[in-house]
């Protein structure tokens, strides 16, 4: 997603614990005793009526961390707390079942989005362990793979929910959530809102108009429910330190990311996975 800065002045699943191996592999690897040949693979996730789609991604946003290099503070301002900041009731560090009870399960001004509002991720690391496994039982034909792959990450806790997609039809307002994995309890780590400010109905001068007009009336809207930015422009920080907590503000959009939370979460996916891989029974 291309986001512009501002320029203003100043389902429902509760998914189960990660699995673990804790003993050296068998002989054989097993797979057929959690996955059978013939069995078909499905998922528990959350649907309804109004939302029927789920949709699958071999990697998270999370696999991307592009923070780089601290942050400072605006000549007489102090710092935030912005772990407390919300973004339409939605804060960092909420679980799935936090958003599910907010928007899901009580009438909102947001809605699931029509497809693929949930998107669920098996983390990179543990995807390779399991194509792994699967091809060591002797699954290589590509679909049975995939079936045998998803069916592993589902009966071990590595499935989950990555990202959340609400919207607001009628104002052409969108929220994106994106989650950790299960490795650090699937968690919100970063919120995305966008609006229509920026669409311009033809080139006429009015429709110009219209749209720095809206700009100012959104950016009004935002210094007054968070106060001024205390780090350049447009952005709020927790420290200096660009891993924690931070908004920033852009022309149509507001993010809100806990970086370190990111981070974290990689670092303890990928470190389960070497952990965990269930190489085969070499005797020597």
């Amino acid at each position: 997603m291309l986001l512009k800065r501002v320029l203003f002045f100043g389902l429902f699943i509760f998914i189960s614990p990660l699995y673990v191996e804790t003993s050296l592999a068998d002989d054989g690897f097993g797979i057929m005793d959690e996955v059978g040949e013939d069995d078909e693979y499905e998922t528990d996730a959350f649907t309804d009526s109004n939302n029927p789609d789920i949709a699958y991604s071999d990697s998270g946003d999370g696999d991307f961390i592009e923070e780089s290099g601290n942050v400072g503070l605006n000549d007489g301002a102090g710092l935030l707390n912005v772990g407390d900041f919300d973004i339409a009731g939605i804060m960092l560090g909420m679980t799935f079942e936090d958003i599910y009870n907010l928007y899901h399960a009580h009438n909102h001004l947001y809605s699931p989005r029509k497809r693929n509002s949930l998107v669920y991720t098996i983390p990179t690391d543990w995807k390779y362990n399991l194509d792994y496994e699967c091809r060591q039982s002797g699954v290589t034909q590509p679909n049975k793979l995939e079936k045998c792959i998803r069916s592993l990450a589902q009966n071990r806790g590595l499935l989950y929910v990555s990202e959340i997609h609400l919207e607001r039809a009628k104002t052409g307002e969108k929220i994106d959530v994106f989650l950790t994995s299960n490795a650090t309890d699937n968690v919100v780590y970063r919120i995305v809102y966008t609006n229509d400010i920026e669409r311009l109905e033809g080139s006429k001068p009015k429709f110009a108009d219209q749209r720095d007009k809206r700009r100012l009336a959104f950016w009004k809207n935002v210094v007054a429910k968070y106060g001024a930015p205390n780090s350049g422009a447009d952005t709020w920080i927790t420290s200096t330190n660009p891993y924690d907590p931070k908004m920033t503000v852009y022309y149509d959009a507001i993010e809100l990311k806990n970086a370190g939370k990111q981070a974290t979460d990689i670092a303890a996916s990928a470190e389960q996975s070497r952990e965990n891989f269930r190489a085969k029974p070499y005797a020597f």
